[in-house]
């Protein structure tokens, strides 16, 4: 029971910081927006985040600078995407190398280096739990923010106003201007906003989940699985946040197996995860599939079974959106 828990805190903790980031990505496409810059992103942000915790030892400014980080990128994205009309996948593209290599350059005198992490928080009445206490009552503050703003997110995305303008400008955009809401400044808020979680992400993988900083830092790659789970997600608050727990599960259970296999070689599971996630988002969207169709056409049972997991993504998501004036 003890290692049951103690696998589970594990997957919580790893699963942070990719909860963060596919929230963020989530916020942001479903305001019709693609930032493809969370790979270079995360690094960045997790290099600043160490460096300023470093030379100030307060890891909280750390974390505060990371989620800085996370919005000028987004800026950035915002500015040639939304405002000047470019193309948001290349400049997404772009900027994820170019933080990438920006984040190894400024990086280099920390490598390697000691410095303070995010402290580690009880919760009372939680700890003292048989089981549960084990698995929820003793983590990085970090690891709770990810659970509440699942949750937060979710209510908030299908259970309010606000939520229903923001999914509306992703949808039908035109549709939400002539209703009188502001498609280009949602747009600007939501991209700066999912940019700031995922800067939190590559902060909490620095100053929490992978204290320090070095060449490889162990976040590389993040962004594309997050940009992966959005998709196996649904642009779903919660099915993002299982998805990234998933991918969490498959590197803990990597590690595990690691130590009971030793005959076989290191690197093949630390990158088992990845297939895996490309495996799982090839079979969510196979229903698109006209073999499938036909197959499902003989088989009644198997479409409505497939329907459950079958995604969409917002009709309006990269699409350019230039009104004359915006009222």
């Amino acid at each position: 029971m003890d290692y049951l828990a103690l696998t589970l805190a594990g997957i919580l903790s790893a699963g942070a910081p990719l909860v963060l980031a596919t929230l963020g990505e989530t916020l942001t496409e479903r305001a019709g927006v693609i930032n493809l810059s969370l790979d270079g992103t995360i690094l960045l942000s997790a290099m600043t985040a160490f460096a300023v915790a470093f030379l100030s030892n307060n890891p909280w400014l750390g974390l505060l600078a990371s989620v800085a980080v996370g919005i000028a990128t987004a800026s950035i994205v915002a500015l040639m995407g939304p405002v000047l009309g470019k193309s948001q996948l290349a400049v997404g593209f772009i900027l994820t190398l170019f933080c990438r290599d920006l984040a190894y350059f400024l990086g280099h005198p920390f490598a390697r280096q000691l410095g303070p992490e995010l402290p580690v928080w009880t919760i009372p009445g939680i700890r003292e739990l048989p089981f549960i206490g084990q698995v929820l009552g003793h983590h990085s503050p970090v690891v709770y923010l990810s659970l509440i703003l699942t949750v937060y997110l979710w209510w908030w995305l299908f259970s309010t106003r606000s939520g229903l303008d923001v999914r509306a400008v992703g949808e039908e955009p035109w549709a939400a201007f002539a209703r009188g809401i502001k498609v280009q400044r949602l747009r600007i808020v939501y991209t700066l906003m999912g940019g700031a979680l995922v800067g939190l992400a590559g902060g909490a993988f620095s100053l929490a989940v992978k204290p320090g900083w070095g060449r490889p830092q162990g976040a590389e790659g993040a962004g594309w699985i997050a940009l992966a789970i959005v998709i196996f997600g649904g642009w779903h608050p919660l099915r993002a946040a299982l998805g990234a727990y998933l991918f969490a599960t498959l590197q803990v259970l990597g590690i595990h197996l690691q130590e009971q296999l030793p005959g076989l070689p290191a690197p093949l599971f630390q990158v088992a995860p990845f297939p895996v996630m490309i495996l799982t988002l090839l079979l969510v969207n196979v229903g698109k599939a006209s073999w499938f169709q036909d197959l499902t056409f003989r088989y009644p049972g198997l479409k409505r079974w497939l329907s459950r997991w079958q995604v969409t993504a917002p009709a309006a998501l990269g699409t350019d959106f230039r009104p004359e004036k915006e009222t």
